[in-house]
């Protein structure tokens, strides 16, 4: 019997080495079986070569019966698996949600303002932020876990220590990388449905009117004038609807700007930029951790209202937060006629004035 079962083995071995089919391993063995069958028949009682393969044929017989009976076994449940219909898997229809994402977003869905096609808005929205900051941090943040379905962020900036206290979107780890790759990565890994456009480089004249006509919606949360008047600039060219934020020490600000829908734009409420030393930066001055936080959660609040049509906009209105005092008051604000950038182009639309 060992002596058989060597031999079964150093031709599995030899079959496995030279890479045979299975079915022609299995023939050999087969073909081993036959031939210590048929020596046990041949050969008489006693014989060495008979006492050194088990001494007796029935057991042989066996074996070889055994073997039939599985391979019977085994064709027969292939013919029946081959005329069993396959189910087909359920197929998600093109414009569909899956169930995983129903299930992700429900608590948008039963939303009255929002429901099924305000949730769909959203995943066919492509906004753009404008900084990976502390303003875009939680913007980005919410827009990605929101369903946003395109969501580009342009900076050319690298993640530091000293933003760890309030860009609350970049991990220690990320420290030396830059803020878009890291904020793409965390955006990604909260929710793998949307698609993020990382852009690490700084927003110049020459590449922000094509930049800006992939998306429908812009949120500014840059942290200098210079990008901020571009940044409208572009939107009123375009048409596109902004949303801009800024904040200082305790303070933040926020608003829609929309002249293609009867708003001023923000060069209308800002002609000019003020002295610096009026407005320091935050290294320079400092800012609460949390403030960037709720103004940029403000920013994805309002840019989920303005893609869903839920309730009222700040579209002609400038909110003002003041958390040192946790007072909030909001400003009206008019499009200016003489405006160099929209040239009053809301007030045609919002009051029926020729500008």
């Amino acid at each position: 019997m060992m002596m058989v079962g060597a031999m079964a083995a150093a031709l599995w071995g030899i079959g496995t080495v030279m890479k045979a089919p299975y079915h022609a391993r299995w023939t050999m063995l087969g073909i081993l079986l036959v031939s210590v069958m048929v020596l046990h028949v041949v050969l008489p009682a006693g014989h060495p070569l008979r006492m050194a393969t088990g001494g007796d044929a029935r057991l042989w017989g066996l074996l070889i019966a055994f073997g039939f009976i599985v391979a019977a076994y085994r064709r027969g449940l292939a013919r029946l698996r081959a005329r069993v219909t396959p189910v087909a898997a359920p197929v998600v229809r093109a414009g569909s949600f899956s169930d995983t994402e129903l299930n992700r977003y429900a608590r948008h869905i039963v939303l009255r303002e929002i429901g099924g096609p305000g949730q769909k808005a959203l995943r066919d929205a492509r906004v753009l932020v404008v900084g990976a900051g502390g303003l875009g941090a939680p913007a980005l943040q919410y827009l990605a876990a929101a369903g946003v379905g395109t969501i580009g962020v342009i900076d050319d900036d690298t993640v530091e220590n000293a933003n760890l206290q309030r860009q609350v979107i970049h991990p220690d780890k990320n420290i030396g990388m830059p803020k878009v790759h890291s904020a793409a990565a965390a955006m990604v890994a909260q929710n793998p449905f949307v698609t993020v456009r990382p852009y690490h480089r700084r927003l110049t004249a020459e590449i922000a009117a094509d930049m800006f006509a992939e998306y429908d919606l812009v949120l500014d949360g840059s942290d200098n004038f210079a990008t901020r008047y571009l940044v409208n600039a572009t939107a009123v060219a375009q048409g596109i609807p902004l949303i801009a934020a800024a904040l200082t020490q305790w303070e933040g600000q926020i608003s829609l700007y929309d002249p293609a829908h009867g708003t001023p734009c923000y060069a209308c409420v800002f002609p000019q930029a003020p002295d610096p030393a009026l407005v320091p930066s935050c290294a320079e001055a400092g800012v609460l951790g949390p403030l960037p936080g709720v103004i940029g959660a403000m920013m994805a609040v309002e840019a989920i209202k303005q893609i869903t049509q839920a309730g009222d906009g700040l579209a002609g209105r400038l909110l003002i937060y003041d958390a040192l005092y946790a007072q909030t008051r909001t400003i009206a604000i008019k499009p200016q006629r003489d405006c160099p950038v929209c040239a009053g182009k809301g007030l045609t639309l919002s009051t029926g004035v020729s500008p």
